[in-house]
C-alpha cells in the first residue's frame, strides 16, 4: 500500500521503513576526526545522507571536493548554496591520504557543481582519481559527476583520469526537472552518460533517481529504458527525504514493495547491477563488484 503525504502535515512521521540509526560507534568518530583533521568535506555529511552511521562504521565514505558551497540552488539537496570557494589544487592529495589512512579499496569521488569554472571542475576529479592510484596503488575510484553544463571536454579530462565507474544522476523525471534540477536539463545527462561510454567504452556508467517527488512509475520506468539506451549499467533507486522546510515537500512515501517491483524491472531491462530500496543513495554500497 502506498503511504501519501498529508498536504495539511507534510512532515509527518516517516514509516518504519526509513528510519535510519543514529550516527555512533568509534568508527564512525575516528573517521569523523579524520575528516576534520584533513581539511575536507563528504557529501555524507553536507547532504545529510541518512546513511552516514551505516558507512562510517563500515568506514566508506564519499569525499566531496571543490568546497562545500554549490552554484545552483536545486529544490532537493542540503548542500550550502552561494558563491563557491577558491580552488584546493592540495585537496586531492589530502583525499587520498584519507582513503589511505582508512584503509579503502574503493572510494568514491563527487564534487559540488561549480558553474564558474570554464571546465566545471573536471580538472579537480581527475587530479584526485590519480592522487589516489598514487598513494594507494590498486584502489578502485568511482565518481559521481556533475554535467559540467554540457561540456563533453570536461567529460573527456575526467574520463582519460581512468576512474573505475562514471556516475552522473538523472536525480528525476524530465517533468519535474524545472522544480528539482534547476538549471540542469534531463537530455545534457543523457549525453554526459553517453560521452562517457563513447570515450571509454569499457569503463561502467551509473546513475540513480530520488523517488516521492511527484513522479509516476511510468515516467520512471521511461528514464530507466532511456538509461539503458545510453549504456548505463548500473543504477540506483532511492527516497527522497526533504531535507528542511525550504526544500521540496515530500509527494508520498514509496513502499519497499515498490521499490522491490523496479529492482526486478532494472534487471529485465538489462541493468547489471540495481540498488533500490528507501534508504538508497547514489554511492550505497559502492563498493560491491561491478560489472
Amino acid at each position: 500500500m502506498l503511504v501519501t503525504i498529508d498536504s495539511k502535515n507534510p512532515e509527518a512521521p516517516r514509516p518504519a521503513w526509513l528510519r535510519a540509526p543514529a550516527p555512533a560507534g568509534q568508527n564512525y568518530h575516528e573517521l569523523k576526526d579524520l575528516i576534520g583533521r584533513l581539511r575536507l568535506h563528504t557529501v555524507c555529511e553536507s547532504a545529510a545522507c541518512p546513511n552516514v552511521g551505516e558507512c562510517w562504521n563500515h568506514r566508506t565514505a564519499t569525499f566531496m571536493i571543490l568546497g562545500n558551497v554549490c552554484t545552483r540552488r536545486c529544490g532537493f539537496c542540503a548542500v550550502e548554496k552561494g558563491a563557491p570557494l577558491p580552488v584546493d589544487y592540495d585537496e586531492p592529495a589530502r583525499v587520498a591520504d584519507a582513503v589511505a589512512a582508512m584503509g579503502l579499496r574503493f572510494a568514491v569521488i563527487t564534487s559540488v557543481n561549480r558553474d564558474d569554472r570554464e571546465d566545471g571542475g573536471a580538472e579537480l576529479f581527475a587530479l584526485t582519481i590519480r592522487a589516489i592510484r598514487r598513494r594507494v596503488p590498486g584502489c578502485g575510484v568511482e565518481v559521481l559527476i556533475p554535467d559540467f553544463q554540457g561540456s563533453r571536454a570536461a567529460v573527456e579530462i575526467v574520463m582519460e583520469a581512468a576512474p573505475d565507474v562514471l556516475n552522473h544522476n538523472t536525480e528525476t523525471v524530465p517533468r519535474l526537472y524545472r522544480q528539482v534540477r534547476l538549471g540542469a536539463r534531463y537530455e545534457r545527462s543523457l549525453e554526459v552518460l553517453a560521452w562517457a561510454k563513447q570515450i571509454r567504452p569499457g569503463t561502467p556508467t551509473k546513475s540513480g533517481l530520488m523517488l516521492g517527488l511527484g513522479e509516476h512509475t511510468e515516467e520512471v520506468l521511461e528514464v530507466m529504458r532511456g538509461l539503458r539506451a545510453q549504456g548505463v549499467a548500473i543504477l540506483t533507486l532511492g527516497q527522497y527525504l526533504r531535507p528542511s522546510p525550504r526544500h521540496l515537500p515530500i509527494a508520498r512515501y514509496v513502499p519497499p514493495e515498490e521499490f522491490a517491483e523496479l529492482r526486478r524491472a532494472g534487471y529485465e531491462m538489462g541493468f547489471a547491477h540495481v540498488e533500490s530500496g528507501p534508504l538508497v543513495r547514489s554511492s550505497y554500497h559502492a563498493s560491491k563488484p561491478r560489472p
